[in-house]
């Protein structure tokens, strides 16, 4: 099978439309319409579906992606070894995260990565609920559960600490909170419960059920926000509050939860070069941002 074909495949893959791969290629769209028609007819069945907003993979094409993307990352590793410079390192990777980490932490440090990849797209999923790899929502999920079972790669990426809060004006207008007791002469502001998607995300029964949970969200940025509103207390991740000036800590010492963070990818996708490059600064990231993640 012509390599060259192959790389062709791949472009038209990720660019979506001949104009993008052929300027990636530095070639005429014509040829790189030329390759991908041969690499079909040698299979026998076609591997896009041409439509107007460009093309998409068909069934075929699917099943040959990852494959010839294998197929890259070891010519990559022969032309140059260790990693691909950045200008050999292409394709996309979805990164799956909870919302807090994702939209606090990765969205600044992925922007970092795609500088100095340029031609490596990446999407990032910060969402408040759990992003599966089996139903291929993302390449590389972080998520707070550890799976038990399946052909993953997973690490332990770094532990974080949560706190409870309060705002500086919501605290100063109620009454003085000593000890966990007079917490019950609080407002909380809590997740959903019949909606929590982790079940590491249930805080409140350990400090004493409040006397009113006055708004409820499925999302901690929600939440911090209608701390940060005055509308009441509430169990926040210490890396997201800590960067709120009018927030304050709630008997400091006292109260404190360590939950952890686990990254995990399908076993399949650990020789992909751009899934490794990808994998290895998120872990570096999280090694340099202990400190926040602990609340030190």
């Amino acid at each position: 099978m012509d390599w060259d074909n192959l790389r062709y495949f791949l472009e038209l893959s990720r660019a979506g439309t001949l104009t993008a791969a052929a300027r990636r290629l530095e070639v005429d769209h014509t040829t790189v319409a030329r390759r991908v028609q041969a690499l079909e007819k040698q299979f026998g069945q076609p591997l896009f579906i041409r439509g107007g907003a460009g093309y998409s993979l068909a069934e075929a094409g699917r099943r040959l992606l990852a494959q010839a993307e294998a197929m890259e990352s070891a010519f990559l590793a022969i032309e140059q070894p260790g990693e691909g410079g950045p200008d050999t390192l292409s394709g996309s990777v979805r990164i799956g995260a909870t919302e807090g980490y994702g939209v606090a932490l990765l969205a600044g440090q992925l922007a970092g990565l795609g500088q100095r990849y340029p031609h490596l797209g990446i999407d990032l999923l910060a969402v408040p609920r759990t992003v599966h790899l089996a139903r291929h929502e993302a390449d590389i999920v972080i998520t707070l559960e550890r799976p038990q079972r399946g052909p993953y790669i997973i690490t332990r990426l770094t532990d974080y600490v949560l706190r409870l809060y309060g705002s500086r004006d919501y605290l100063a207008r109620h009454a003085p909170i000593r000890r966990r007791e007079d917490l019950r002469q609080h407002r909380f502001v809590s997740y959903i419960e019949d909606l929590l998607y982790s079940k590491e995300l249930y805080y409140l029964d350990e400090i004493g059920r409040p006397g009113q949970v006055a708004l409820r969200s499925t999302s901690i940025l929600a939440q911090q926000n209608a701390v940060l509103a005055n509308a009441g207390l509430a169990i926040l991740p210490s890396f997201t509050a800590r960067r709120e000036p009018s927030l304050v800590e709630v008997l400091a010492g006292d109260i404190e939860f360590v939950r952890t963070f686990w990254m995990l990818m399908p076993a399949e996708n650990k020789d992909l070069a751009r899934m490794r490059v990808c994998w290895d600064f998120l872990r570096t990231m999280a090694g340099q941002n202990q400190d926040l993640m602990l609340g030190r």
